[in-house]
């Protein structure tokens, strides 16, 4: 117990004792107490030289910084601010300041994130969840990420936008119409995807770079100009933004290929830059190709079936070689990589994503994580070369008719590994219940066209 106050006296008690006299205004206020002095010191004192080195810390480019920190730092205080600079960077050029390490997840409840106007992004380092309202998707479709940034197309203009999901800085791009008409025509404008690049021809801008997968165009576009014919007769597979520049595997080569800066004007455009060559084994042509960024290097990981596996050896199925790709020396390098120490890896044609075990400690390190026809989910360890399948007691359907209901809570394999399947995560479904959609799921089938049917592409003339 705190020691008590002493009790006020009655207003009348100075009656009782003895007076005084002659008390005037002057000797009244020389009795008061003097003034506390101000309180210096703080937080908001903290040297400029500290706030610098925090900044440094919270964007730092090699994979520890990030953003949302950042933005939360300098709404601390108007001190901060004043020597800080602002995190809404209107080029978006900056990748300290993108989201990096934020993926976005998946409700599960057949609900378009866009149609909803928000997303939950979670931060694959420190498993943070963040529910964010985004009014600026109204009207728009996604249609790509990178470092955290959306690709956005509009249902009814075809202009694409890219949006920071934190700062709301929003990039516009010219409307795809023109050029789809041109050289596109046969497959649905959301069949396409979008990567996200450094300018090659402004050193303050970014570029957008947009390909389907069943029409041999690669196009892209700066802000404020025309989409351009980038590339002509490449059937882009899988693709990895990486420093700035935009590498892909095709389906037609076993070639690592720099799609984004396009080659000079003088070379044809079936000549795209070669970056390496994938190494030769007997079984490559059944094999994909896919790149992925992990731990700031680039990997070439090769997937393909096991020779001279038995049908009913099922766990060793699939064998994977990885290779690390060497872009700084003059000729490019595949070094081979036999482990992935901590790293966990996600696999698609549409994305692939590098994360740590240890921050996430319910993944398999040194392990990757992939889908099979017949199975959406299959854990693989580099270690042991076994397999096993994550996603069977979770099947809502056997191909036909539903078996049961949704099994929740998803997990982070779950997640992640419908993050990496665009189509699905696109549309609110999760992969691992939604790789097929069965016939007699009508309903569903019903308001994914309706939804579909609501981007439109303007005639032109």
């Amino acid at each position: 117990m705190g020691r008590k106050l002493p009790a006020l006296a009655p207003a009348g008690a100075a009656a009782a004792g003895r007076k005084r006299k002659g008390a005037t205004l002057t000797t009244l206020a020389a009795c008061k107490r003097p003034a506390r002095a101000q309180v210096i010191g703080g937080w908001a004192s903290l040297p400029t030289d500290i706030v610098g080195l925090i900044t440094c810390r919270l964007l730092a480019g090699d994979g520890d910084g990030d953003v949302v920190d950042y933005i939360a730092f300098r709404a601390v205080c108007s001190g901060w601010r004043a020597c800080t600079p602002t995190a809404r960077d209107p080029t978006l050029r900056d990748p300290r300041l993108r989201p990096r390490g934020w993926v976005a997840l998946c409700d599960g409840d057949a609900v378009r994130p866009d149609d909803a106007c928000e997303i939950v992004f979670f931060h694959t380092r420190t498993a943070r969840r963040l529910r964010v309202l985004l009014p600026e998707l109204r009207q728009h479709r996604i249609v790509g990420f990178t470092d955290g940034l959306l690709i956005l197309v509009h249902k009814r203009t075809t202009e694409v936008r890219v949006l920071h999901p934190f700062t709301r800085v929003v990039v516009d791009f010219p409307p795809l119409a023109p050029v789809y008409h041109a050289v596109v025509r046969r497959m649905k404008l959301l069949d396409m995807s979008a990567a996200i690049c450094s300018s090659a021809s402004s050193a303050t801008s970014i570029a957008v770079v947009v390909w389907f997968l069943c029409t041999s165009v690669v196009l892209g576009a700066d802000p404020g100009s025309d989409w351009e014919l980038l590339h002509r007769g490449l059937y882009v597979w899988n693709t990895l933004s990486f420093q700035g520049k935009l590498y892909a595997t095709t389906l037609s080569s076993h070639e690592i290929l720099q799609l984004y800066p396009p080659p000079r004007q003088e070379e044809p455009l079936e000549n795209s830059v070669v970056v390496a060559h994938a190494p030769y084994f007997a079984d490559r042509m059944y094999s994909d190709f896919l790149l992925v960024e992990s731990g700031g290097r680039m990997l070439l990981v090769v997937r393909h079936p096991a020779p001279g596996t038995k049908e009913m050896d099922w766990s060793g199925l699939e064998v994977f070689r990885l290779y690390e790709v060497h872009l700084s020396s003059q000729q490019c390098k595949l070094i081979p990589v036999n482990t992935l120490g901590d790293r966990s890896l996600f696999l698609s044609g549409d994305r692939c994503l590098s994360v740590s075990a240890r921050d996430l400690p319910t993944l398999s390190s040194n392990s990757i994580y992939f889908s099979l026809p017949w199975d959406p989910i299959v854990l693989h360890s580099l270690g042991t070369g076994l397999s096993e399948r994550l996603a069977e007691s979770c099947k809502i359907h056997d191909g036909k008719d539903r078996i049961r209901p949704s099994v929740r809570p998803f997990t982070i394999a779950d997640h992640l590994m419908t993050y990496c399947h665009t189509p699905e995560w696109s549309k609110g479904l999760m992969f691992h219940e939604y790789q097929h959609i069965p016939e007699s799921f009508k309903e569903l089938i019903k308001n994914i066209r309706a939804q579909d049917a609501q981007v439109r592409i303007p005639r032109i003339g």
